[in-house]
């Protein structure tokens, strides 16, 4: 059986969640890879609006395994309360439909503190733009061996010998920014009562995972974020904290390469970005106005308004070619209906010389001027489309142009929030 990875292919807010959830109906288990809940994912379901943040977006999907692997760093409290919501929704959430890496770090209280503190101390120019939810002060733990993991609430002494260690860390870190100790009594006791809520769906996800690629199930991988926030190829250092292109799904829970058949990049028809960094594609203009409201553009998560711009074809190349994407999914091509004119970039100026990449250095990102290719646009209406006949051709065109710049074809068109609103091409279950 096929096995799929479902990656962001530009900075994230492309509409994975409802590719994954069109995706999900025919796969056995979804797992998350990594990111944590600073990432959102919208589904709109027979006209329910379902807002996920932690959890696997298959999980409103009845009969289906919901995996939280190890390359996630999870917030205990705030995925109960996303449990709670998404419960009272009428979804069933229980150990036999949601399951926990014992490996998967916690993110903890003091976590979130020490990222809004680092981001309310950075100059102008220098901030991250963080959500301040603490995933990147998780991801320095896991990495410095000091972090708290899902296995270690389940023996009070382990889980006592690991705070303090982070404590060794943390506070010496916090009087240099001018905040209060950690109450590590308190932080313990907090813990120790949420140990038992979280433990329920803890499992040795590897080991499941290995048994039903065994079984010849169907595993969807699904990441947050895009691959241009990925801590090694994204926009150093406006990135996040994992890497996110699609190698790691494979050690995010815990499977060799070898489980992974078919990469599929998704990518919206025009390009957003949320936060600080380079953009070379952003329009300040009556345009990128136009494409912020048609698109609904404010983050599921944080709310923050998105910045808009032109498809840029060689980040999206790029990006290809760092996930190894098979094929992609074209997102929201009816929030360009109405344009008399579309531009895509196809390259960048760069100090009086043309490139085809964005390249490594952040000075010289900054500096990257987009080279723009112009195509007539559509007066028509593609909301809706559910097959190419519906589309008007000047759409066509532009979706053809996409795939030859980016040198990658289209696997699926979506052309509404609606999971039936999809152009299906290449099935990527197909064995």
């Amino acid at each position: 059986m096929a096995n799929v990875v479902v990656v962001g292919a530009q900075w994230g807010d492309e509409g994975k969640g409802k590719i994954v959830d069109w995706l999900s109906e025919r796969a056995d288990v979804i797992a998350r890879f990594q990111g944590g809940h600073n990432a959102g994912h919208t589904l709109v379901i027979d006209g329910a609006v379902y807002k996920l943040h932690a959890l696997p977006s298959g999980v409103v999907r009845g009969g289906k395994l919901s995996v939280i692997g190890n390359g996630v760093v999870l917030d205990p409290w705030s995925l109960l309360k996303e449990i709670e919501t998404i419960t009272g929704q009428g979804v069933d959430i229980s150990p036999e439909t949601l399951m926990i890496a014992e490996n998967a770090p916690l993110i903890l209280p003091f976590h979130g503190e020490l990222d809004r503190a680092r981001e309310e101390a950075s100059s102008k120019g220098t901030k991250i733009g963080t959500t301040g939810r603490g995933i990147g002060p998780c991801y320095e733990d896991k990495v410095g061996r000091r972090a708290i993991r899902v296995a270690d609430l389940a023996d009070p002494a382990t889980l006592e010998a690991r705070v303090d260690r982070a404590l060794q860390h943390h506070d010496p870190l916090r009087k240099g920014l001018g905040i209060e100790p950690i109450d590590r009594d308190a932080l313990v006791e907090l813990l120790l009562d949420v140990a038992p809520k979280i433990l329920r769906f803890a499992a040795p996800v590897w080991k499941v995972m290995s048994e039903k690629r065994k079984a010849g199930k169907r595993i969807l991988f699904e990441g947050a974020q895009g691959a241009l926030l990925d801590i090694d190829f994204g926009t150093y250092p406006f990135v996040t904290s994992s890497n996110v292109i699609a190698g790691q799904a494979a050690t995010g829970v815990g499977v060799g390469p070898g489980a992974i058949d078919y990469v599929l990049g998704i990518v919206k028809a025009y390009t957003t970005r949320v936060g600080e960094g380079p953009f070379p594609t952003e329009l300040d203009d009556a345009d990128g106005q136009r494409l912020g409201e048609r698109g609904h553009e404010f983050g599921t998560t944080t709310g923050r308004k998105r910045r808009c711009g032109w498809f840029d074809a060689a980040l999206v190349r790029q990006t290809c070619a760092t996930s190894g994407v098979t094929g992609i999914s074209l997102t929201k091509l009816d929030v360009l209906d109405g344009f008399e004119t579309l531009k895509i970039c196809v390259g960048y100026e760069l100090d009086g010389k043309t490139l085809d990449y964005l390249p490594t250095a952040a000075d010289q990102q900054a500096r990257c001027k987009p080279i723009y290719e112009e195509m007539p646009g559509w007066s028509e209406t593609t909301e809706g489309a559910r097959s190419w006949n519906d589309l008007p051709a000047n759409a066509i065109k532009y979706v053809k142009r996409v795939e030859e710049l980016i040198d990658c074809p289209v696997a699926l068109l979506s052309t509404s929030p609606e999971r039936e609103d999809t152009i299906l091409v290449t099935d990527p279950f197909a064995d």
